[in-house]
């Protein structure tokens, strides 16, 4: 009864550490569009949903283009600094997550090996609010920021 007990004990322990050292960065954020200052002609990402996928992060975007046409794209890949292709995003085609920290991490957005947009995902840490400041080059060459503020759901 006791190797029971103490088997058992030790599995709880490991669920809990598993579940504590999860990325914050992991689950559904909503956009906070009242608290959002998106760049003029920007595609609004409305939802984003970060889900473990084996060993890697598989990154889901939904949302509207800036013609209100619904859009949607998907990236699988680990937050290394590499870049891992996107799907679905007429914009880009690679994308590339760092690890700054527990709660922030870099991204990197490229089209055609050219870097297009770069930014940084920061979790709050009570865990219920995701900001992404993002800067872009618009069509004519120009750097647009943008602010996107997500609460998660």
């Amino acid at each position: 009864m006791k190797v029971r007990t103490i088997g058992l004990t030790v599995a709880l322990c490991l669920v809990a550490v598993g579940v504590c050292s999860a990325s914050p960065q992991m689950g559904t954020w909503k956009l906070n569009e009242a608290k959002s200052k998106l760049a003029p002609g920007a595609n609004k990402n409305t939802t984003v949903v970060y889900a473990a996928a084996g060993d890697d992060v598989k990154v889901t975007v939904d949302g509207v283009t800036s013609d209100g046409k619904p859009a949607h794209n998907e990236w699988t890949g680990k937050f290394d600094g590499k870049f891992y292709p996107v799907t679905g995003d007429p914009n880009t085609d690679a994308r590339s997550y760092k690890v700054i920290d527990s709660h922030t991490l870099a991204l990197t957005t490229q089209k055609a090996g050219k870097v297009v947009a770069t930014g940084h995902i920061v979790v709050s840490h009570d865990g219920k609010t995701r900001t992404v400041t993002t800067t872009a080059v618009d069509a004519k060459g120009a750097a647009v920021k943008s602010l996107g503020v997500y609460d998660k759901q």
